[in-house]
Order: C-alpha cells, then structure tokens, then sequence
C-alpha cells in the first residue's frame, strides 16, 4: 500500500489524470489521516488517506478501510444537505485507502481557529445546530441503518479511546461511560458524524460546511450535539473571558438542534466526554495544567449531579 505524502502526492495525482501546478501542502489530517492540499490545474483538491496506527504515544490502531466508507457517505451527505455544506468527492482509490475531495474556499477558516481567535459568532452556532437536525431528520429510517449500522470504526476511535479508557482511569463513574455507550446502540435513530466539531466545520462568508466523516455511523445524534457542546465548554474553561460568548454561542446551536436531540442523552455524553478530552486517549491540547483539574472536576459534577437544563453547566 502506499503511504502518501507530500513528496508522492504530485506523482500521485499525475497518475490520475490530474496535473499539479503548485505546491501539495499537509492539512491538519489530526491523528488519525494524513492529510494534502494540492493546486491543480483543474482546481485545489484535498486528499486523504486514513492511518492504521494512529499518530499518538499509546497504542491506537482502526482499520483504514474507514476512508472508503467516508467517502460513501459524503456521497450521500451531500445530498441531504443544503449545496456547499458538504464536500463533493472527485475519486476513490480502494487499493490505497485515499480519496479526493473538492477543496473547501481558499477563504474558508476552520471554526476552531475563529473561536480560539476571539470570533465567536452566536449566528454560525445556530446555523450548525441547523444543519445536524436537518441531517438528523433526513437519516431517520432503515435504509440508512442498513447502510452505517456498523459501529465499529466508531468504537475503534471514540468509544474505546475516549469512554472505555477514561473509565478506568474514574472506576466510580465506570456506570455514566456504560451507559453512554449501551445509548449508542439502543438510541440509533439516524446518522451520526461522530466528531462535530469545531476543527471539522469550516466557514466562508459566514456559511458551515462539515467535513470529516471518518466515524460516521447510524447511532444517537445526542453524541454529536454534546461534542460540539463540549468543545464550547472547553473552550470556556481555556479562556474564561469569553465564557458568556462560547455560552451563547452553545444557546444557538441547542436552539436549532434540540427538537430532534434527545436533551437527557446530550447530558450523559456532554459529562463523558468532557472528561474524555482531560484524561482519554486525546486530550485537548490547549488546556493548561491549572486548567485540567477544572474540567476534571466540571464533568465529575455534570454526570453525578445532571443539570436541569443543558447550558445550566456554563454557570458551574
């Protein structure tokens, strides 16, 4: 199999009809894709290939055949989305685990970036939460459990990494992680991206468009609506001057998203995962050493003691 990098990837897409007229560039692929940004001459095309073994200290592996069920599902994202809020996929090498996507506008800035920068737009939260109950709606039925009802590369990269290994680290709240988990399987009720956030939502001209399906599978949307919450509430603790900013931002995107989200479940992710991204298998890089026993002890209170209402845990 080839390993794509930036040194190959011009011969590469040579290969396949595709004439590069600049430099191929690595993207942010996280740790789990390598990632190349290429001009050519028939426009910027991304390609992606998933890793086997994942780019961090302990042992991680998913079988890279993921990125052939990614790019399937783009496929039928995109169908389900407004046009521009999903990538279109230009071609799928099966041999090599890669695919070719539409670059998203030279102009177009991850949302993570934005919010880490200070530009924390209460209208782009609304606008995702709109588009995960339009997603939501429209993968509701048997078909597309039929489809993306293996979770297996979901388990592989968010539940083992995040839940199962963070409740060893917490054995007294081994039942909140067991629970989260079992609500994967008995609340499948449509698609579920898997990793909704920030980094994985671009923005030009004030419009999203997600990307990075890699983990997408029929399961409980509830997981989706509380990563994107808990990435706000990170965020929170990392930069508490803009608290109340993230927290209305989080109130735009619950206000879009709620009428097809199960609220308790959005609750018991939220806790889990926010202590997932302290002490699981990937941390969030950003928060400091004074920072973490925060968070540490924030998911703590949200899984012993559930909050009436979602956005109660900005004032804990």
């Amino acid at each position: 199999m080839l390993l794509l990098d930036a040194n190959n990837a011009i011969s590469y897409l040579q290969g396949r009809g595709f004439e590069v007229t600049g430099a191929v560039r690595p993207l942010g692929g996280g740790v789990s894709n390598t990632v190349l940004l290429a001009e050519t001459a028939r426009g910027r095309i991304v390609l992606k290939q998933a890793l086997e073994q994942l780019n961090v200290a302990a042992l991680w592996r998913s079988d890279p055949a993921r990125t052939l069920r990614e790019a399937r599902a783009l496929g039928d994202i995109a169908a389900c989305l407004p046009p521009g809020a999903a990538v279109a996929v230009l071609f799928v090498d099966e041999q090599n685990y890669i695919y070719a996507m539409e670059a998203a506008p030279p102009e177009a800035a991850d949302w993570k970036t934005l919010l880490l920068a200070g530009e924390i737009e209460t209208g782009i939260g609304a606008a995702v939460g709109a588009l995960l109950a339009q997603q939501v709606r429209a993968t509701a039925g048997d078909s597309w459990r039929k489809r993306y009802g293996d979770q297996r590369v979901f388990d592989e990269l968010r539940l083992d990494p995040y839940y199962r290994y963070t409740s060893q680290l917490h054995p007294d709240l081994a039942p909140h992680f067991v629970r989260s988990i079992e609500r994967c399987r008995t609340e499948a009720v449509s698609l579920v991206h898997g990793d909704w956030s920030p980094k994985n939502i671009l923005v030009s001209a004030g419009r999203p468009m997600i990307i990075d399906y890699e983990v997408v599978h029929f399961g409980d949307p509830a997981f989706d609506a509380a990563f994107l919450l808990n990435h706000l509430l990170l965020k929170s603790i990392h930069l508490p001057q803009w608290k109340s900013r993230y927290r209305a931002v989080a109130e735009a995107f619950w206000e879009s998203a709620r009428g097809v989200v199960a609220g308790e479940g959005v609750k018991t992710h939220l806790g889990c995962l926010l202590l997932a991204r302290v002490d699981g298998k990937s941390p969030a890089e950003y928060l400091s050493a004074e920072q973490k026993p925060i968070a540490r002890a924030l998911a703590r209170d949200i899984l012993e003691n559930p909050p009436a209402e979602i956005l109660d845990v900005w004032s804990r």
